[in-house]
C-alpha cells in the first residue's frame, strides 16, 4: 500500500480523536441510563461506545499500515447531565450526523490528494454512517410512541 500523505495522516489523526470522543460521549450517555436503571438503553449505548473505539482503531491501523504516524490528542470531557431520554437520543443523532460530515470530508481530502487506496475503508465508513444515523433516528421515532421511560427501556434490544 502506498504511503499516506502528511495531510491525510493529519486528518486521520483528527478522526481517531473524533471516534474516541464518540465512544466517550456514548459511555457518558450509557452511565446516565444506568444511574436511572434504564438498563437496556445503558447496554445499547455501551455497545455503541465499543463500536466507536473499534472505528478509532480502524483509522489507527490504516495510519500504521501506510507508514504514517499516530498522534493521540486530548479528549474533551463529554456532557453527562441530561434532562431526559429524548435529549440524549437527539444528541446521539446529531453527533452521528457530525461524524458523517467528517467522513465526507475525509473522502474529499483523499480524493483531492489522489489517495485512492483510502477509498475502500472510507466507503465502509460511509455505509456504516448510514446505519448509525438510521439506528439513532429509529430510536427517536420509537421513543415518541411510548407512554413512559421504563416501558420504552423494556422494549429496547440492540440488534447486532
Amino acid at each position: 500500500m502506498a504511503n499516506i500523505s502528511e495531510k491525510l495522516n493529519e486528518e486521520y489523526n483528527i478522526q481517531v480523536k473524533e471516534e474516541l470522543e464518540s465512544g466517550y460521549i456514548y459511555l457518558a450517555m450509557s452511565a446516565w441510563f444506568a444511574e436511572r436503571t434504564l438498563n437496556n438503553l445503558a447496554a445499547w449505548f455501551n455497545k455503541q461506545a465499543e463500536e466507536e473505539f473499534e472505528h478509532a482503531m480502524k483509522f489507527v491501523n490504516y495510519i500504521l499500515d501506510t507508514g504514517g504516524k499516530v498522534e493521540y490528542a486530548e479528549l474533551k470531557k463529554p456532557k453527562g447531565d441530561f434532562n431526559n431520554i429524548l435529549e440524549i437520543l437527539e444528541a446521539a443523532y446529531e453527533h452521528e450526523k457530525h461524524i458523517t460530515g467528517r467522513i465526507h470530508h475525509l473522502y474529499e481530502v483523499a480524493n483531492d490528494l489522489k489517495e485512492y487506496s483510502a477509498f475502500p475503508m472510507l466507503n465502509w465508513f460511509l455505509d456504516e454512517q448510514i446505519e448509525e444515523e438510521e439506528q439513532t433516528a429509529a430510536l427517536i421515532d420509537k421513543y415518541k410512541g411510548y407512554a413512559n421511560d421504563f416501558n420504552f427501556d423494556h422494549h429496547i434490544k440492540r440488534e447486532e
